[in-house]
């Protein structure tokens, strides 16, 4: 923690005083504790008081997503400071699907169907644009999604609030947005070196490229138009079950044997538990 705050900390000496904003990105679900404690403990320094333009990125495929944007509209309630949050859906879900079986864990960190995520994405945008919410947090929405970016513009009562595209991505939809929302679009264009950009790039291959991503589906002359359109909920209540039937839970994944059961020492709340029945033996002797 220290190591990083330090570094935050002389990235942001240098952008408030260029009047930059700064964004602490969403990476996998392990780092999202740790995350979140840095943010809090940069954004209450006396650098970033009164500045507003020190936000986050938080992942709708995460389960804690909601809770984490309660507790995100708590902080900046409490300190007064406007909070920027950008709201994507994710990006490493393939990873933390095979990362929890191989750790054991008792469940996903994110939900197994598409449509969930959808949903999740819509449900936590109801909630960034309510009253609540308006002035702590400026909700910042990035997707390429026709129909998540009409439901957002469609629900809003207020216009404190942005939506977010990767260059080269998008254009035709939010020039349609502009044209009759008059909402503000923000261009998201990744800016290093090779050796930085292709891990990214890679990324946003797997995310667009996948058979369930709307852009995929967009361009293919074989999906119907009216699937495109289907709101989210209705697929998702269209399964038998709300979780992917076909992908098992962590210790199921052996089908007739048990996966080892491992701790997910990443979440406080088992990390704690675990630690103390170590701590517990660490005087005994036999």
């Amino acid at each position: 923690m220290s190591e990083l705050y330090d570094v935050l900390m002389q990235l942001l000496k240098r952008a408030v005083e260029l009047d930059v904003a700064i964004t602490i990105d969403a990476e996998e679900a392990d780092r999202l504790e740790l995350s979140l404690e840095l943010f809090e403990k940069v954004y209450n320094s006396e650098l970033v008081k009164g500045w507003g333009k020190f936000g986050l990125v938080i992942q709708a495929y995460s389960k804690r997503c909601l809770p984490v944007l309660v507790w995100v509209n708590a902080l900046a309630r409490e300190q007064g400071d406007l909070i920027p949050l950008r709201l994507v859906k994710g990006a490493y879900w393939d990873s933390e699907i095979k990362w929890s079986q191989t750790a054991g864990y008792d469940n996903y960190p994110v939900y197994t169907r598409k449509e969930a995520t959808d949903t999740s994405y819509l449900a936590c945008a109801r909630f960034l644009l309510s009253e609540g919410v308006r002035g702590n947090v400026y909700p910042q929405f990035a997707s390429h999604n026709a129909h998540t970016v009409t439901a957002i513009a469609e629900m809003a009562e207020h216009s404190d609030y942005e939506f977010q595209r990767l260059h080269g991505m998008g254009e035709s939809l939010y020039h349609h947005v502009m044209d009759k929302y008059g909402q503000s679009v923000r261009i998201y264009a990744p800016v290093g070196s090779h050796k930085d950009l292709l891990p990214y790039l890679v990324r946003r291959l797997l995310e667009n490229g996948a058979n369930s991503s709307f852009v995929h589906r967009l361009v293919d002359a074989r999906c119907p138009v009216d699937t495109l359109t289907q709101h989210p909920v209705d697929t998702l209540l269209a399964n038998e079950t709300l979780h992917n039937n076909h992908i098992p839970l962590p210790t199921e994944i052996f089908g007739s044997r048990k996966n080892s059961i491992g701790v997910n020492i990443d979440v406080e709340s088992e990390a704690k538990p675990f630690e103390d029945q170590v701590n517990a033996f660490l005087s005994k002797q036999w």
